[in-house]
């Protein structure tokens, strides 16, 4: 029984999806694009500071290594062999920047993690070296000068860790994003360890130019970065090197994504005008625009796509940006305690089916697109004495749906034809209430597979289909059909439009909370940066206090 099931199954391939949130392991048949079995772990955030996100690199590896065991042997239980399985794809967090010693193979510092804002006085001060009528770091990497991207978190870590300046001096020092920590880490690490990076996640380091497709030497030099710590560039699809430990030893690792563009890949948005939007720690919707790089007039990236093959040609795609979605789901549980698990959310939303005039702007990093204000903090605005958690919990996924109705609309302005659905995925779209929410909000269809791996499936099929592995056809005949469940407006469109100009005007209200300046007599960010908990808790205070001066009981 067990050797007939082996026959039928064919070549399998594994995925690391490395994300902000969790680390997962899955392995999916190469030949149907069934997914049968995966293990996945979360990830700790560490937040030393207000605005400062970090994360442990060497939990990061561990939380990899565990995955993938934790995998082979419920495939074991399945009596599915591991020797099926024929290559490795990795899809990682973006940005999310490491520095490490490639003799000890020790991270030299916390990974410094997409969301963190410790960079914006460096960007402040790069800004103001930038001409007005040249701004040649947009039109050479596609990316607004921002606390997101790479190398103002590595231009960081230059200016204010020693050891990573010591480790640059004594020519020890490596960067990357994940991808490149976990390939040179899994690849053999100080043995031999292969430090190279994809594309798509060169591409938003910010030093990387996205029309030669190679590192920059100009942006390298305003950003102060040394060119001989930078990965290898390589395609998306392509042996970078062998895994040299645990069970699945031997195994090429040769598929490279950033989470975005595997996901893009995962969706088969492999035509001009496909689009895709990722619900996890942010909200990503990205547009194919085919060879061209499109500039956005409306607050979109340009951003490498993917590149499958050392010889097949670039695709990009414009990207709109939000950073915080599922994050506001996992603050509501692990700040306010308003939840005990993530999925009590949607429990929570249906007992009211409304906000009750509640609005939320989670804008805990400030306001990534199409604004691109890193000076807007998190509000709840709208609250009477009537609002409870359920109306919070309510607003809070009526917010991650305005906040991507957002960058539809400037997606739609820059594309000039209107998408006439959005195929969606990611760990949040098996909330119902978020997915209907989100047609009504976008008045169209939201259609999302019934497989909501859609990023591990991308870095899976860029690996299947590497040239020496070849178990994964991309041609469009042999693409798998997906299943999918289709969400269709319930709301009139007048109904949609004024929810919608309503939390406009919540965002309005976000912005300029945080100053940099700091007048004589102590500094306004002290105040403007307090966290968003202390807002809620002095104005309800302050309404009670108001209901005991005047006498109400």
């Amino acid at each position: 029984m067990a050797a007939s099931k082996k026959a039928v199954l064919g070549p399998l391939v594994g995925a690391v999806d490395q994300g902000t949130s969790s680390t997962r392991f899955l392995v999916f048949n190469s030949r149907t694009a069934e997914l049968l079995s995966h293990h996945q772990v979360e990830i700790k955030q560490e937040f030393p500071r207000e605005g400062w996100v970090e994360q442990d690199p060497k939990e990061i590896l561990h939380s990899v290594y565990e995955c993938i065991e934790k995998t082979c042997e419920k495939l074991g239980q399945l009596n599915i062999g591991i020797s099926n399985i024929k290559a490795i794809g990795v899809s990682n967090q973006r940005e999310t920047t490491v520095v490490w010693d490639k003799i000890t193979g020790e991270p030299l510092y916390n990974a410094v993690v997409w969301l963190d804002l410790r960079t914006q006085s460096t960007v402040e001060s790069l800004s103001k070296r930038i001409p007005g009528n040249n701004n040649f770091v947009k039109s050479k990497t596609g990316l607004p000068l921002s606390t997101y991207f790479s190398a103002v978190k590595l231009r960081w870590l230059l200016d204010n860790v020693r050891k990573v300046q010591k480790a640059i001096e004594e020519k020890r020092a490596l960067f990357g994003t994940i991808d490149s920590w976990l390939i040179w880490s899994l690849t053999g690490g100080v043995n031999g360890g292969v430090h190279c990076t994809d594309v798509t996640n060169a591409s938003r380091t910010m030093l990387f130019n996205i029309h030669s497709l190679e590192w920059d030497k100009q942006l390298c030099e305003f950003f102060g970065i040394p060119m001989e710590i930078l990965p290898h560039v390589r395609s998306s699809s392509e042996i970078y090197g062998l895994m040299k430990a645990g069970a699945l030893e031997g195994v090429p690792i040769s598929g490279c994504l950033g989470d975005q563009s595997a996901a893009l890949v995962g969706q088969m948005c492999f035509q001009i005008g496909q689009a895709k939007n990722t619900y996890g720690t942010g909200c990503f919707l990205l547009c194919n625009t085919g060879h061209k790089c499109v500039f956005s007039d409306h607050g979109l990236l340009t951003t490498v796509a993917y590149k499958l093959g050392r010889d097949k040609p670039v695709y990009y795609a414009l990207e709109g940006s939000v950073a915080i979605a599922g994050a506001v789901i996992r603050w509501l549980r692990d700040n306010l305690g308003i939840i005990k698990t993530s999925e009590e959310i949607e429990k929570l939303a249906k007992e009211v089916g409304t906000s009750y005039g509640c609005y939320f702007v989670p804008a805990f990093s400030g306001l990534y697109a199409p604004y691109w204000e890193p000076s807007a903090r998190g509000i709840i605005c709208g609250l009477t004495q009537f609002t409870n958690k359920c109306h919070i919990a309510f607003a809070a996924l009526e917010a991650v749906c305005f906040q991507t109705r957002e960058i539809l609309d400037a997606m739609n302005r820059d594309c000039g034809i209107p998408l006439s659905h959005l195929q969606v995925d990611g760990g949040m779209t098996s909330n119902k209430i978020l997915m209907q929410l989100q047609a009504d909000i976008l008045y169209i269809p939201v259609v999302k597979p019934l497989m909501p791996e859609t990023t591990a499936l991308g870095a899976a099929m860029a690996a299947g289909a590497a040239e020496g592995v070849d178990v994964w056809s991309l041609e469009p005949e042999d693409l798998s059909t997906v299943t999918m469940e289709r969400f269709e407006p319930q709301i009139n469109a007048e109904e949609s439009e004024i929810r919608y100009s309503t939390w406009k005007k919540a965002v309005m209200k976000s912005m300029g909370w945080v100053t940099t300046q700091s007048p004589e007599g102590g500094d306004p960010s002290v105040f403007c940066s307090l966290p968003l908990g202390f807002f809620i808790v002095s104005s309800m205070a302050m309404l009670i206090g108001a209901r005991y001066i005047s006498g109400i009981p």
